[in-house]
């Protein structure tokens, strides 16, 4: 029983934060290819602005390792 409730555990924690950074994305995806449009200059700021969120998947998946191999 404690072995299928860590994966669900586990799954879900990754399983959110990719929701959760996808919608983000979609959100700062948007802003940031207008502000492209508008100041073609502010590109390399866009692109971190749209990379930041991928942060909260990795930490998702720490937290699904640390569950998973951590007893």
């Amino acid at each position: 029983m404690g072995t299928s409730l860590t994966a669900i555990g586990a799954g879900l924690a990754v399983g959110l934060a990719a929701l959760a950074t996808g919608y983000a994305q979609a959100r700062i995806g948007a802003a940031a290819m207008g502000l492209i449009a508008e100041k073609p200059e502010m590109t390399g700021r866009a692109i971190l602005l749209v990379a930041i969120p991928e942060t909260l998947v990795i930490l998702g998946f720490a937290v699904a390792a640390m569950l998973i191999v951590l007893p």
